[in-house]
Formats: structure tokens, C-alpha cells, sequence
């Protein structure tokens, strides 16, 4: 069985997407790379690897809809959205990195809100169009849009806790294997006192609810333009 996820034309607007991802990271590494010429400051070096590990769970959807033939094996394709979910909270996570813009004066504060924003909002971007792609995805595999639409809440709640996580708790994705005892303690600590973690739970909600907002904005607009494009045509 094929599954149709996109129509012929979107193809182009696809590696649009891509290049223009790639050029927006490209600026950000750039402003990177000039604060630590012009200060011989390494401050702010995690923003790159930060930016990477959002680009995991992006690289995972391009593959996942460049072989089409993963989605024939459910077992193959759940495999790989599992670890999918375990990365995509990276790219969300690039937020808090906002954090720091107070911590360090060694450059102008509007540069430094500049960088640090641009490597932010390359994260988000990243992560809102691989969660529109595996939503896709899902709602061709299932043939229930309203499902899908549902799995995407899941994901955005588990992303938000994943936030927490690796901000507050210090676990990263690979934690889930190199120290899964101590993760689950801590995780179990949280589910068990919810009374007790109600700031950690209140930044979770707050997270969730914001991401969720940002990603069906950014769905519509997308819808809106193309409507647009075809009402134009």
C-alpha cells in the first residue's frame, strides 16, 4: 500500500523549507562564530550542539517521507516515531537557552537576544515542521484526522515535560537508556507528588499549552497561504 502524503506541487515548497532552514541556521552559527572573535569568549558554544540534537528528530521525518517503505512495516515504523519522541523534545527545549541572555554580558545585550532568538527559533521551526510531517503522516496511516490532531496534543504535553526535564532534572534523550532507573525515579517522584511538584507541573502546562498554540498557528498560516496560492491561480 502507498501512502500519498503530499501532492506533486509540494514537493518544491518541501526543499524550499529545507534550504531556507539550512541558510537560517547557517546566520545563527554566524552571529555565533562573530561574538567569539570579537569577545574570544566560548560562553555561549552549547548553542550549536543544542541546535543539533533539534535536528534529529527533523532528519527522522525527512527520512521516514523519503522512504516510503517504512510506513509498509508498522513495527519498523513505530520503532522509529518511538525514538522520534524521544528526540523532538530537543527542539522545543532550545527555548530555555533564552535562560542565559541574562547570565552573560561579555557582548551588547541586542546581539546577544538576537543570537540567542535565532538559534531558538530555528529549534522551534525545526520541530514544528516535523510534527506537522509525522501529524501528516499518521493521518494518511490512520484515515482519522481528528486522531492525529489528538496524537499532536500528546506530543506537545510530552515535549513540554521532556523540556522540564532536561532543563530542571538534567537528563538528556540518551538517558532513557544510560540511566533509565534514576530518570524514572524522578519522573515517577513528580507523577506520584503532583501537589509537591506543582511549580514543575505549572511550567510543564504553561509550556504545553504555548507549544500547542505555536504549532496550530504556524499550521494554519501555512493552510491560509495555500488556499491563497490556489485562489490566486
Amino acid at each position: 500500500m502507498k501512502i500519498k502524503l503530499f501532492r506533486p506541487g509540494h514537493y518544491f515548497l518541501f526543499a524550499a523549507i529545507n534550504e531556507w532552514l539550512f541558510v537560517s541556521c547557517c546566520f545563527s552559527c554566524l552571529l555565533l562564530m562573530a561574538r567569539m572573535i570579537t569577545t574570544t569568549s566560548l560562553q555561549y558554544i552549547f548553542l550549536p550542539w543544542n541546535l543539533f540534537l533539534a535536528f534529529i528528530p527533523y532528519w527522522i521525518t525527512i527520512r521516514m517521507i523519503s522512504n516510503p517503505g517504512m510506513a509498509k512495516s508498522r513495527i519498523k515504523l513505530f520503532a522509529i516515531l518511538a525514538v522520534w519522541l524521544l528526540f523532538i523534545p530537543n527542539s522545543f527545549y532550545i527555548i530555555t537557552d533564552l535562560f542565559h541572555f541574562t547570565n552573560i554580558r561579555t557582548a551588547p545585550k541586542w546581539f546577544d537576544l538576537l543570537m540567542i532568538f535565532s538559534f531558538a527559533w530555528n529549534g522551534i521551526v525545526l520541530g514544528i515542521v516535523s510534527v506537522r510531517k509525522v501529524e501528516v503522516l499518521l493521518s494518511s496511516l490512520l484515515k482519522n484526522k481528528s486522531f492525529s490532531v489528538f496524537i499532536v496534543l500528546v506530543v506537545m504535553w510530552l515535549s513540554a515535560l521532556g523540556v522540564y526535564i532536561g532543563r530542571y532534572l538534567r537528563f538528556n534523550s540518551w538517558d532513557i537508556i544510560t540511566d533509565p532507573f534514576d530518570l524514572a525515579s524522578d519522573i515517577g517522584y513528580m507523577m506520584i507528588h503532583p501537589f509537591r511538584n506543582a511549580y514543575s507541573w505549572g511550567m510543564i502546562l504553561c509550556y504545553s499549552i504555548f507549544m500547542t498554540f505555536l504549532y496550530f498557528t504556524i499550521k494554519k498560516l501555512s493552510e491560509s497561504f495555500s488556499q491563497a496560492n490556489t485562489l490566486s491561480v
